[in-house]
């Protein structure tokens, strides 16, 4: 029996399992044994083949978006539109073959935005060369899931689950867990709030199916049996996502709202370039980057070069961001901004910077 069959069948299992009280420990087990398999498969195997056509890009610019849908959902037009990269864009099924980078420039900043070619149902598992597809996913800043407005929402409930079926988790923050293998001494567990989906019984149970038996354990927050996997596993990967319904052009007003009022979700239409703007605007929030202007003694602030961070970045960073050698040299700095009680503020390494700031450094 090969690993697709066993995850089938796992699969099946769960489905057909009621989910109580008696179930609990049979379900967090049949979990467990599911992302084994699914690690398995994604691990390449001990054969190489003939070396192929690479398939990812550098990494440029201050971020990187990468752009996942099924074929002919309006991916290629959308890169053609905000960028000056033209992409090879027709009415038929992959038309896109490889990974095209585009560059969006915006605030100042140069964000990275990836056209990928069309997944498919499966994808996970190899389809239509979906692993190398998903494998740059993961590598980028934000996931842009790219819909057809014409279609079910059952597009979208697919994409999320060929993704998060190779440890891609859109939109999730990493789960407060405490875990490290010891050498003996058993298996130590605490936690610091009420647990209520989760039991010392189930985790013991979970670690049992990786041979983990030596091992200390802390739940800082109540957390599914899932989200203990994924602390286990440790190769997932938490990434913001804004789903894009296209071609609103198409479809009533009424379908629109409510399609605008989805979470995480922006409407446009990119023949008729409709929305576009807002889209860009939801990026830059998605990817949290922050512009920082640098001053000197003496001269009005540079508002041509400014320098692009990542938001609750502190004037450490921004030494870093001139120069690494900076910081040993520091004595204080001024800061101009909203960041500032009061503009110019005298403050040190950690004060966090806000957007527009700016601030001039004095050395010792």
């Amino acid at each position: 029996m090969g690993i697709l069959e066993k995850i089938s069948e796992i699969e099946k299992e769960i489905a057909r399992t009621q989910k109580n009280k008696a179930t609990e420990y049979h379900l967090g087990l049949l979990k467990a044994k599911l992302a084994k398999y699914r690690t398995q498969l994604m691990e390449p195997t001990g054969k190489s083949g003939p070396k192929g056509e690479g398939f990812d890009v550098m990494k440029s610019g201050d971020a990187r978006c990468a752009l996942i849908g099924f074929p002919s959902v309006g991916k290629s037009t959308l890169l053609n539109v905000v960028t000056e990269t033209h992409s090879e864009s027709a009415s038929y099924e992959f038309t896109t073959l490889t990974c095209i980078p585009g560059v969006i420039e915006h605030n100042g900043a140069k964000i990275q935005l990836l056209d990928l070619p069309g997944i498919i149902e499966g994808a996970s598992q190899g389809k239509g060369r979906g692993r190398q597809v998903i494998a740059v996913a993961r590598t980028a800043d934000l996931v842009i899931i790219m819909l057809d407005a014409t279609k079910s929402d059952v597009q979208r409930v697919l994409l999320e689950k060929e993704l998060e079926t190779v440890g891609i988790r859109l939109n999730k923050k990493r789960p407060n867990i405490y875990f490290k293998i010891k050498k003996g001494g058993g298996l130590s567990f605490n936690s610091t709030v009420p647990l209520t989906k989760c039991s010392e019984r189930l985790v013991q149970l979970i670690l049992h199916e990786y041979k983990l038996f030596n091992c200390e354990v802390l739940f800082r927050e109540d957390c599914t049996a899932d989200e203990f996997i994924d602390v286990i596993v440790g190769n997932r990967v938490y990434l913001p996502c804004i789903y894009v319904y296209n071609k609103i052009d198409q479809i009533s007003i009424e379908e629109v709202d409510r399609l605008a009022h989805e979470p995480h979700s922006v409407v446009v239409s990119c023949n008729m370039k409709l929305n576009l703007d807002y889209l860009i605007e939801k990026m830059w929030e998605y990817l949290a980057l922050v512009r920082v202007y640098t001053k000197k003694r003496g001269e009005r602030p540079d508002f041509e070069g400014g320098l692009i961070l990542r938001r609750g970045c502190t004037v450490e960073h921004v030494c870093h961001a001139i120069h690494r050698t900076i910081v040993d040299t520091f004595k204080y700095a001024l800061v101009w901004g909203t960041s500032a009680k009061y503009s110019p503020q005298n403050v040190g390494l950690q004060h966090l910077m806000n957007h527009d700031d700016v601030i001039q450094v004095v050395k010792k």
